[in-house]
Parts: C-alpha cells; sequence; structure tokens
C-alpha cells in the first residue's frame, strides 16, 4: 500500500511546488511590468516606438521591452510592457498595458 502511496503524494507534491514557483514568478513579473509603466508614463517617454531593458530581482533577470502605438478608436497612445522569464525550460510572458491621452488634451483640462 505504501508503494503505491508515496511515489503519488510526492509526484503531487512536486507539481505543486513547480505551480507556486511559477506563480511567484509570474507575480514578480508583473510588478517589473507595472513599474516600468509607470516609470514611462511618470518620465514622459511615451513618444519612444519601443524600448526594452533587463531589471534584476534578486538572483533573477527579467528582460522586458515596451511597446508605444497609436489606439485606433480615438487619438490616444497605448502603452504595453511585457516581461519574460524563463522556468524549468519554459518560456513565459507577462505584459501590463495603459491608455495615455495626447499631451495637449492634458493640459487644457481644468
Amino acid at each position: 500500500m505504501m508503494a503505491i502511496i508515496i511515489p503519488v503524494a510526492m509526484e503531487g507534491m512536486t507539481t505543486a511546488s513547480r505551480a507556486g514557483m511559477l506563480g511567484l514568478r509570474k507575480a514578480t513579473a508583473m510588478r517589473i511590468a507595472e513599474r516600468v509603466l509607470n516609470e514611462v508614463v511618470v518620465e514622459n517617454q511615451t513618444a519612444q516606438s519601443s524600448s526594452g531593458g533587463t531589471i534584476a530581482e534578486g538572483e533573477l533577470e527579467y528582460p522586458w521591452t515596451m511597446i508605444s502605438e497609436s489606439w485606433p478608436v480615438d487619438a490616444m497612445t497605448q502603452l504595453r510592457v511585457t516581461v519574460s522569464f524563463v522556468l524549468q525550460g519554459n518560456n513565459y510572458e507577462v505584459s501590463a498595458s495603459t491608455l495615455i491621452a495626447p499631451a495637449s488634451s492634458i493640459a487644457a483640462t481644468p
């Protein structure tokens, strides 16, 4: 009986550990994406069509890219930051995006 239960329990624990690590890395990558997005907006670097870099978080590095595109509906700009990471040989990505109004409409608002 024990020969059946122990391997199944160990496999379940390994799967739970992998899922926990993936969740942790995704949360870290999303936090980095939001931080980069906020920095781009605050520093008014929204005119760039694309940029990128790498942020170290602990011992791990998270490469990121930022793309700026015109929004098709209104005269707005969409900023999208994508952060990628590798976990156990698999590539993962998370993205955060926001819309930015033109500078002229922000200055005109009372």
